[in-house]
Parts: C-alpha cells; sequence; structure tokens
C-alpha cells in the first residue's frame, strides 16, 4: 500500500443542500476545498432554490442527522466544525449533542435565518433553541446585522448598538461574534470582531455592485478553513475575509437571479476572470492592515 505523508486538515459542515451550488452544504464543500481542507459533510435538509430563492425545504430527520455525523467522527479526526443551516429544533438539538461530544474542537456557527430574498429558515423555536444549546459551544458566530438582532433579542427594541447586542451574544457563550455589514447602508461594508473585551479588530472592504447568493456561507466556512489551519482567530478572520471578498470580485452570474462567488478564483486564468460576466471590481482594504487587494494570481491563492 502507497505511503502517503500528506495531511489536509478535516472540517465537518451541518448544513442544508442548495442545488444552484450558490449556497448552503455545496458553498461551504467547495470554500473548504478552495481554502486547502478535506470537506467533510452531513446534510441537515433538502432544499428547492435557485439563485432567485427558496421554494420549500425538507429537514432531514434528527436519527439521520447524528448517524451521519457520528460515523464520520468515528473514523476521521477533525479540526473544525462548521454549522449553517439546520433544518429543525430536533436537529439543533442533535448537532448540540454531537459537538459537546467535542469541546476541544472550533465551531464557527452562521445563523442563517433567511435567504437574501427573505425567505425564512428560523422559526422562534428554533432561534430560541440556538440561544440555549448552539451559541453557548460557539467559537465565531457570524451574523449580519439584521441576524444580530433577531439573535440577541434586538428587534423590540430602537437603536441598540451593534456592540451591546454583540455583548449579549459572548454573553451567551460564544467566544467571538464578527458582525457583517453586508446589509447595512454604509459606503463600504465594514466587519467587526468581538470578544469579551469588545472590539478586537474592524476590517472595511469596498462594496461591491450587485447581490450575491452564498457570501455568508462562503465567509463562515472560509474562517473555520483558516481556523483549521492553524491561525489564530483575528488572523484567520482577517484572512477569511479576503477570500470571500475576492470570490465576490470574481463573481459569476449562472442563472437569472444573483451573482455567485467563485471560489475557485485563484485557479483560474487571467483572462477567464476578466471576462467573466461580474459586477463593479474595485479593490478592497483593511483598516487594520491598510493593505490593497493583491493583484497576482499567486497571491490569490489561499492554499499558500
Amino acid at each position: 500500500m502507497p505511503d502517503h505523508p500528506r495531511h489536509f486538515p478535516a472540517v465537518l459542515t451541518f448544513a442544508a443542500t442548495d442545488p444552484s451550488g450558490g449556497a448552503g452544504l455545496q458553498a461551504d464543500l467547495l470554500t473548504l476545498a478552495s481554502m486547502g481542507c478535506h470537506p467533510l459533510s452531513v446534510v441537515t435538509a433538502i432544499t428547492v432554490q435557485d439563485t432567485s430563492g427558496v421554494e420549500g425545504i425538507q429537514s432531514i430527520d434528527a436519527d439521520w442527522v447524528s448517524d451521519q455525523a457520528r460515523a464520520i467522527l468515528e473514523d476521521i479526526p477533525i479540526a473544525a466544525f462548521k454549522i449553517g443551516v439546520m433544518g429543525s429544533v430536533e436537529n439543533i438539538a442533535a448537532i448540540a449533542e454531537i459537538v459537546s461530544d467535542y469541546p476541544e474542537i472550533p465551531l464557527v456557527f452562521d445563523p442563517v435565518l433567511a435567504s437574501t430574498r427573505g425567505d425564512e429558515f428560523a422559526s422562534e423555536d428554533a432561534l430560541e433553541a440556538m440561544r440555549q444549546m448552539i451559541v453557548p459551544q460557539t467559537t465565531v458566530l457570524t451574523p449580519n446585522t439584521l441576524e444580530l438582532l433577531r439573535l440577541a433579542l434586538g428587534e423590540d427594541e430602537d437603536r441598540v448598538p451593534a456592540d451591546k447586542l454583540a455583548r449579549r451574544l459572548t454573553d451567551m457563550g460564544a467566544e467571538y461574534v464578527l458582525v457583517t455589514g453586508t446589509h447595512d447602508s454604509t459606503l463600504d461594508v465594514i466587519n467587526t470582531l468581538y470578544g469579551d473585551s469588545g472590539v478586537m479588530r474592524s476590517d472595511r472592504w469596498q462594496r461591491l455592485a450587485g447581490s450575491y447568493h452564498g457570501s455568508g456561507c462562503t465567509l463562515a466556512s472560509a474562517i473555520a478553513a483558516t481556523i483549521a489551519r492553524g491561525l489564530d482567530i483575528e488572523e484567520a478572520v482577517r484572512e477569511a475575509q479576503d477570500y470571500t471578498w475576492h470570490s465576490l470580485k470574481f463573481g459569476f452570474r449562472p442563472g437569472m437571479g444573483q451573482f455567485i462567488p467563485d471560489r475557485m478564483f485563484w485557479a483560474r486564468d487571467e483572462d477567464e476572470t476578466e471576462s467573466a460576466d461580474q459586477p463593479d471590481t474595485n479593490s478592497g482594504t483593511s483598516n487594520d492592515v491598510s493593505r490593497t487587494a493583491p493583484t497576482r494570481r499567486d497571491d490569490l491563492d489561499p492554499r499558500h
């Protein structure tokens, strides 16, 4: 039997399928593989959707969710968990029990509560189950500002500042909360990482034109990948944002709906990306490092 010394960190994702390949499980797998990890997957729900929106969702039985995960975890050591749409309260409970058996493994939780179009993925019972069972076990939580309001019980309060809402989530047990500004009306997208001590870093990115399907899934999976590859939290979050921004910059529109991030942008020829059907692609910067987007293809390869 040949000897294979190469090892890729394995990341296990719990997510719903997306037949369009834009979001959900397919987005996770593409992102993790692109960033040098071996993706492992547990299907939590099956969706009927395209690049325009979700038409239906069918949750997988909670026992099947548990059996999928247990079979993999008994076979392959993993470096990180990533959680997206869980599909039902029963699945939330099942997943919470599974990850509680591996408290030393980092967990990235993307609280997908609705699609970009507004299709609901989480009931109030599901939200409460997330708060009680998943958030306390989370290493990095990645809500946008709308998800932050719902998850932190801020919907009925007028103009509660984001730092206060993020603090509520760290008080619930999340170690870090990365609040993304994609839904804000700011000129640039500002993403802020909070910890127990407050703001840890704030990154500013040029807002790209167009609407994207799967950007949140891509970011959360990229964070899981960078953590699995050994980066500390702040650097993992920074590198994951850089990767995600470039996947959006080189995004493409395969159907009649939203653009899809190109998670393999770094592997394509320059003329392929420049001629693609793309929205505006100005360069992005981070306040913390004052870095402009790299231009050489080798510099964009997240595997390096």
